[in-house]
């Protein structure tokens, strides 16, 4: 038996305590990770591991501590892991050594047995304890968690992930899920919710220990979809999305069973083979933009369902795959997606794969610049919010600034936060934060949040930086709180402060109040929480006092505090303060806790020093190495910014948009060939400091280094002792122009190199002489420049050295490309050097896309020049080609493939600008580079042969930009002109001068050769007032060394008496003023203009009718100025209509006084307005109501006082009357309101309400859209406040629809009406009653005159009551005295003569005749009632008064008649028809603003009389019955 074998017996416990033990666990709730072990077996077998969590009071009887007991119980319940091998036969040396080691190890046995023996004992003591097993019932059924009583929302702890499986395979979903109360989830497939009940056996949903899962059996092709689950509580809801792809294999449909696809053994990912191929760059990106870093590489073996393990760093950090990035690798390609850029996402970006023989990586630098400010000048977003010391109710949100080039500077920072799953932002800081942290709080505990921030300067505010990572606010100090013991990782026994502490009501008071943080706007305290703390819910109060004073006040008066932190912010600088703490629960409050140290506002540490020396040197041809002196105050520097200028330029640019913790930077991105200056920032909480020293200036060119290895070495001719080779440049010149190159050969035989040439070769072409024909030759080339010989080539093929006699051309070499774009490129090469039997005639170009073999021969005819234009190109696609001459006997030997070249154009390639220099008139062609370096030429080419030394053209070149000017140009300069930047990537351009180009810009060269000053106006007048006449010319652009002169009829005018002459080069106007324009001013005008070399005249002519016209205008503008020198008239008579339709003749008026009058005429007749005019208010106004034809005539208004008169007038008439009246129909068809239904005993009547109306306005009626002429039939007619058209006996033709067209001469407002169906009906029906209505009462019987209505008479008198009745029928006619009908005899007599008179008299009256007479007059159509009163008065007495208020009536005398003179009669009317109401119709009908005009009645009505005091006459009195 082993050494270890023995020790493992050795702590075996016997078979006796593992039972106790056992019954001791199955007494209590599952809560144990016990691993049982079978005796008879070997191995062990997991019997059951469930957690335990164990709450244990200390208990006063135990003698020995919590410790102790903790580790006997570990000890005692420990069981072996395995059973020991049996013993095994041994050879004597083996017996022998073992003997010698169960010596030593029994020692220690016995010494481990007994130390078990005391364990065994204490954990019995401790297992039988009746209080240890009720505490275990009652107290530990489960593990405690802590935050089982916080509320939380839901929280996917871990997400839902994409698959991609084939079809008719299963898939499982699954995700964990954390919240309380515990979260509900759901499952939706693209948005609609998954039913296991609506598709049996297809989806199967389980949850268990909190992990959701969705199981799809059997995918089939339409399961592919966006998959979520929806966790939901009473907090919030939290989603988890994911995309399940399902694959059907190629082929598929008929014969393939997916069945059967075979089962892979599993290959992990690290034993693949892994080439990285074409790599990512570095990037440059705008914030808001996406972006994709991808990576191809070879994979072997290459299997679709084991890709190879990829990583992607940012900064040396994992990334993983979020919504920020997303990662795939597969397919030959790794890439990353960063789909929303941030300058958070800013750094050095690193792919790791790992492979069979380790990683292989690759790394580049990815810049993420600030998107463009709203407002322009705002500063940048910040960055990298994160969340530290997370509390209850608080946190600390820190960032890191911006960089800030050319904007304002930073003034401040606001603060946001927002719980997750929303998207309402609350600002946190009513002002500005100056520094880069801030400390939030009045958080909701167990709720989740983000945070952001935004930059602030006196333009604006920036855009908000990305939302921090999800923080929940939980306190931190409940962690604290428990004490975990671990048992040989078999039981968890979580001890709880509140169980060793007991029955706590009111807490301790905190320890430890101290300013965790002190800033210049506010100090965050601290605390420790209270010891004893209790089981209550706790919070905190804070007093703070002035130190040394005592007088405490409380400061967080409307917050409850459940944290031991709290920023205070109102505290006053230079005063020190102290606070003090206390814990409060439900029971009440602690002590106050000791006082803190006096705690004061300080300033802030404040910014770095300004970084040390700045130096830039050369690394690439777009990039610069930067590297600076660390500042010698850091103050816990977080970056540095580093800032670039084009030298020249004012502008700074950011170099790096997120703080770079190292003191050395490579700047990208740089123009080839431009000098720039560097400076660098420190940046720190407190924002960036002062600016370095620039660096020196540097140009942008690769650091300098030996030539890469020429190679493509090709033969182009063999004599049989020489061969003529060529080759390629290096791809790789290391920085400076190539000036040599190096040949070496062998025989293909040996393996020893021997030089060709001693002497510099300078071209790419040498023939190499003194070779043994039918001898075989390997060559290599080496390129030199000023850094020295570079790398030599790899050795050529073999090449035979034999005699070419073929009859066709030898190969073209040296191809090359110029002007590559999108879509065109043109190819050039050199002739070949062997031409065989007969002179070469031509090349055909043949093309093909990379990788492929079949070449498309591009030009069918052979082209006799060595270059040819090639269009057609895919943008981005790679091609290469070669070229082929041709003479008499046919076509040669291809060349050598050209390099493969990307039909894509550099980024800002410019082509060649054909102009004429502004200042010389020269034309020129031009060309700037996009790029260019030390070493660069602009080779000019003139059909693609270069120009050497020609006199008639001369080139220069300035910086970036190259020009070819032409000396003489004319026809022979017509052509195709090229241009090639050398020691670039290609930068080249061309440009073809045609014939029409050429001369357009011969005749511009001559305008600037032969200058003339341009003028935007010629020689011009205009009249001013008082009646001057100014003559103008106005140029483009004057200096002020101009000069000029005044012409008049061939006499020069210089400025003086009567004339000034004048000049503005600001405007470039140059004028002469007459004074006094007079006939004799009649003439032709000139002005003639010199300016430096430029020259320039103009003319104008003023006679005959052009003249006049001058002088009419002089001459009235100097009577206007004498007019306005007294009281005038700033604006004559003009008419406006105001809303009522009333017009108004108003002016305006100018050098009034009190004392000025004013009058109104109309035809030479004054006008007196109601309102006499208020000449000092500047404006007068006549009104003219109810506007016709009638108030046609001249309108005149007279100004006046002791200086002067002006009359004003207006003609109302022709025109301006039709303007007049338009207006008002403006104005009143825009108020007219639809058309009303009024039914007339004549017919039916339509009404029109408006504001105004007069015949004169154009108004037209139509029916069915036919106008309507007024007729007796159709009658047209209105008042002043509405149009109507009445129908006269209507029938069923009159149906249909009617309108009315107001027109005020630009809009015709129309209101309809539509008089049919049952409209119609009602309105006949009406009309019906009212015509048999108005009948009757036309034909009843009425008192037509005759009647007083009091009669005073003397007794013995006669009175006689004589009427004039009507009606048709002849009415009967019945006399009442005091309601009793009268009868006829003696001393009554009553009469009716001829139907028409009526007549009662009284014979010698009496006092017994007095009372109340009445006539009643009727006929079957109807009657009326006259009612006299009679008084008799006897002789002597005063006549009495008359009654109801009526006149004095003498007495009738005897002698003059014998009847009574009654009282002068007042003949009554007959009754006019009342007025129908409208009909109701289908359109509201608005209230008429004035009564609806009654038709006159046929029958004449008399003349009245005086009022009766009798009731009126509509009013019919009860007619008294018959005897």
């Amino acid at each position: 038996m082993s050494e270890v074998s023995q020790q493992q017996e050795s702590h075996r416990i016997p078979h006796s305590c593992c039972q106790r033990l056992r019954n001791f666990v199955s007494k209590m709730p599952l809560v144990f990770n016990v691993s049982e072990i079978c005796p008879r077996k070997r191995k062990p077998r997991l019997v059951r591991s469930i957690k335990i969590c164990l709450t244990i009071s200390p208990r006063k009887s135990s003698s020995k501590s919590a410790s102790q007991e903790q580790a006997q119980a570990t000890e005692a319940m420990a069981e072996p892991a395995y059973t020991i091998p049996v013993f095994r036969d041994r050879t004597s040396e083996g017996t022998e050594e073992y003997q010698r080691v169960t010596t030593n190890v029994g020692k220690g046995l016995t010494v481990i047995q007994q130390e078990l023996h005391r364990m065994r004992m204490a954990t019995k003591a401790q297992v039988d304890s009746l209080a240890i097993q009720r505490e275990v019932k009652d107290m530990m059924t489960k593990r405690v968690d802590v935050l089982d009583d916080i509320p939380k929302m839901p929280d996917f702890l871990i997400a839902l992930r994409p698959h991609t499986v084939w079809e008719k395979t299963p898939v499982k979903l699954f995700c964990t899920v954390q919240g309380n109360p515990r979260p509900i989830v759901k499952w939706y497939k693209g948005g609609a919710p998954v039913d296991p009940l609506n598709t049996p056996g297809k989806y199967k949903i389980e949850s268990k220990y909190g992990v959701h899962s969705l199981i799809i059996s059997r995918c089939a092709v339409s399961d592919t979809a966006e998959y979520s689950a929806v966790a939901t509580n009473q907090h919030g809801t939290a989603t988890s999305k994911a995309t399940v792809i399902v694959k059907r294999p190629a082929g598929v449909g008929e014969s393939c069973h997916l069945g059967l696809v075979p089962h892979l053994t599993e290959i992990h990912p690290s034993k693949l083979e892994v080439a990285l191929l074409d790599r990512f760059s570095v990037t440059f990106g705008v914030e808001g933009s996406s972006i994709s870093l991808a990576c191809s590489m070879v994979v072997v073996p290459d299997l679709p369902n084991v890709p190879p393990l990829a990583q992607w760093y940012r900064d040396d950090k994992l990334l993983k795959p979020s919504k920020l990035a997303g990662m795939t690798a597969g397919g030959g390609v790794a890439r990353l997606t960063l789909p929303n850029l941030a300058k958070d996402d800013e750094g050095l970006y690193t792919l790791r794969i790992f492979t069979k023989d380790g990683t292989t990586e690759h790394s580049a630098y990815m810049f993420v610049s600030d998107a463009a400010a709203s407002p322009a000048g705002a500063p940048g977003a910040p960055m990298s919010v994160k969340a530290y010391d997370i509390n209850s109710d608080y946190v600390l949100v820190a960032w890191k600034p911006p960089n800030t080039v050319n904007e304002a500077a930073i003034t401040g920072y606001f603060v946001d936060r927002c719980e997750a799953g929303s998207d309402s932002w609350v600002q946190c800081n009513d002002s500005p934060v100056k520094i880069c942290k801030y400390p939030v709080h009045g958080l909701k505990v167990g709720h989740s949040y983000h945070f952001r921030v935004r930059a602030v300067n006196r333009v604006g505010i920036s855009r908000p930086s990305r939302k921090s990572d999800k923080v929940t606010a939980l306190d931190a100090a409940e962690s604290e709180r428990l004490q975990v013991i671990k048992i040989e990782g078999k039981y968890d026994i979580v001890i709880k402060d509140d169980d060793l502490e007991g029955y706590v009501t009111i807490p301790g008071e905190p320890i430890d109040v101290h300013a965790s943080e002190i800033c210049k706007s506010y100090v965050v305290l601290s605390w420790k929480p209270p010891s004893p703390r209790g089981r209550a819910p706790l919070w905190y109060v804070i007093e703070k006092c002035l130190a040394g004073t005592g007088a405490w006040q409380r400061i967080n008066t409307a917050v409850k505090l459940h944290s031991p932190r709290y920023p205070v912010f109102d505290l006053q600088d230079g005063q020190k303060y102290q606070f003090r703490v206390y814990s409060v629960n439900m029971y009440g409050s602690s002590e106050a806790s000791a006082p803190s140290e006096p705690i004061q506002k300080v300033d802030e540490d404040g910014v770095p020093s300004a970084p040390g020396q700045v130096v830039a040197s050369r690394n690439t041809k777009t990039s610069v190495f930067v590297q600076w002196d660390a500042p010698k105050v850091l103050k816990n520097l977080m970056g540095y910014y580093i800032d670039g200028r084009v030298v020249g330029a004012k502008d700074w640019f950011p170099c790096n948009n997120k703080p770079f913790k190292h003191n050395r930077f490579v700047v990208h991105g740089l123009i080839p060939g431009e000098s720039y200056v560097f400076r660098v920032q420190a940046v720190n909480v407190f924002g960036l400091s002062d600016e370095s020293q620039e660096s020196s200036p540097i140009a942008v060119e690769p650091a300098l280094a030996t030539p890469s290895a020429p190679f493509g070495i090709t033969m182009l001719s063999c004599d049989g002792s020489s061969m003529t080779l060529a080759w390629k440049s290096p791809k790789h010149c290391g920085g400076s122009k190539v000036n040599a190159y190096y040949i070496d050969k062998r025989n293909a035989d040996t393996l020893v190199w021997k030089e060709v040439n001693l002497a510099a070769v300078t071209e790419r072409i040498c023939t190499v002489d003194n070779l043994t024909e039918g001898t075989f030759y390997e060559f290599k080339i080496q390129a030199a420049n000023m850094a020295g010989v570079g790398v030599p080539s790899a050795p050529s093929d073999p090449m035979k050295c034999e005699a070419w006699t073929f009859n066709e051309p030898g190969p073209a070499y040296d191809l090359s490309f110029s002007e590559i774009r999108s879509h065109s490129l043109v190819i050039l090469w050199k002739a070949p050097v062997y031409t065989g039997a007969s002179a070469v005639t031509g090349y055909l170009v043949e093309m093909a896309k990379k990788g492929s073999s079949d070449f498309v021969t591009l030009n069918q005819e052979a082209v006799s020049h060595r270059y040819l234009q090639v269009t057609g190109l895919e943008e981005g696609e790679t091609y290469v080609f070669k070229v082929r001459a041709v003479n008499a006997s046919g076509v040669g030997k291809p060349s050598q493939l050209s390099e493969p070249v990307c039909a894509k154009a550099l980024p800002g390639t410019k082509e060649i600008v054909a102009g004429v220099d502004e200042e010389t008139g020269d034309v020129f062609l031009s060309l700037e580079a996009c790029e260019i370096c030390d070493t660069s030429k602009f080779v000019w080419s003139k059909n693609y042969k270069q120009i050497g030394d020609c006199p008639r053209v001369a080139i220069t070149t300035k910086g970036r930009t190259s020009r070819l000017t032409f000396t003489n140009p004319d026809k022979d300069d017509l052509g195709r002109y090229s241009v090639v930047v050398t020691d670039t990537d290609g930068v080249s351009g061309s440009h073809t001068l045609t014939e029409d180009a050429l001369n357009t810009m011969l005749e511009l060269s001559y305008a600037i050769r032969h200058p003339i000053v341009p003028l935007k106006h010629g020689l011009n007048y205009e009249v001013l007032e008082k009646g001057h006449v100014r003559f103008w010319v106005q140029a483009v652009k004057l200096s002020s060394s101009v000069s000029y002169r005044f012409i008049v009829n061939d006499k020069e005018v210089t400025s003086g008496e009567g004339h000034k002459i004048s000049h503005d080069v600001a405007t470039g106007i140059i004028q002469m003023t007459v004074d006094t324009f007079t006939r004799a001013n009649e003439g032709t005008y000139t002005v003639q203009i010199n300016d430096g070399r430029a020259k320039t005249q103009s003319s104008l002519v003023l006679v005959g009718d052009v003249f006049k016209v001058a002088l009419r205008e002089a001459e009235f503008q100097r009577k206007e100025h004498i007019r306005k020198q007294g009281p005038h008239f700033s604006e004559y008579l003009y008419f406006t209509v105001t809303e009522d339709c009333t017009v108004m003749l108003a002016c305006k008026m100018a050098n009034v006084k009190k004392e000025t009058s004013f009058r109104w005429y109309k035809e030479d007749d004054e006008i007196v307005p109601e309102t006499p005019p208020n000449v000092m208010s500047g404006a007068c106004a006549l009104p003219i109501p109810m506007f016709s034809r009638k108030d046609q005539g001249v309108f005149k208004a007279v100004l006046s006082d002791d200086r002067g008169k002006d009359t004003s007038v207006f003609d109302i008439s022709g025109q301006v009357f039709e303007d007049i009246i338009n207006a008002i129909a403006q104005i009143a068809g825009a108020s007219a309101s639809d058309l009303v239904l009024q039914c007339t005993p004549e017919g039916i009547r339509l009404q029109c309400y408006m504001n105004y109306y007069t015949e004169e306005m154009k108004t037209v009626w139509k029916h069915k859209e036919s106008k309507i002429a007024s007729s007796e039939k159709m009658r047209i007619g209105g008042t002043a406040e509405m149009a109507w058209m009445q129908i006269c006996d209507p029938s069923d033709r009159e149906k249909g629809h009617y309108s009315i067209e107001i027109s005020d001469g630009v809009k015709t407002h129309t209101r309809t009406f539509d008089l049919s169906g049952q409209a119609y009906t009602d309105a006949y029906e009406e009309y019906l009653r009212l015509k048999a209505a108005a009948f009757a009462e036309k034909n009843r019987g009425r008192v037509v005159g005759g009647l007083p209505d009091v009669v005073t008479i003397m007794e013995e008198k006669s009175l006689s009551l004589t009427c004039t009745v009507w009606g048709e029928p002849t009415p009967e006619v019945s006399w009442f005295k005091n309601e009793q009908e009268v009868a006829s005899n003696e001393h009554t007599k009553v009469t009716f003569d001829g139907g028409k008179f009526a007549s009662l008299v009284i014979n010698k009256v009496t006092p017994d005749d007095s009372g109340k007479y009445s006539i009643n007059v009727r006929n079957k159509y109807g009657g009326e009632f006259v009612e006299i009163t009679v008084s008799v008065y006897k002789h002597g007495e005063k006549i009495p008064e008359p009654k109801l208020g009526q006149p004095k009536t003498p007495a009738a005398t005897p002698a003059a008649t014998p009847a009574a003179t009654p009282v002068p009669p007042r003949s009554p009317a007959p009754s006019k028809a009342p007025t129908p109401a409208p009909l109701k119709t289908p359109a509201s009908t608005p209230v008429p603003k004035s009564p609806t005009p009654t038709p006159k009645s046929p029958t004449p009505t008399p003349s009245r009389g005086v009022k009766s005091p009798t009731p009126p006459r509509f009013m019919k009195s009860p007619t008294p019955p018959r005897k």
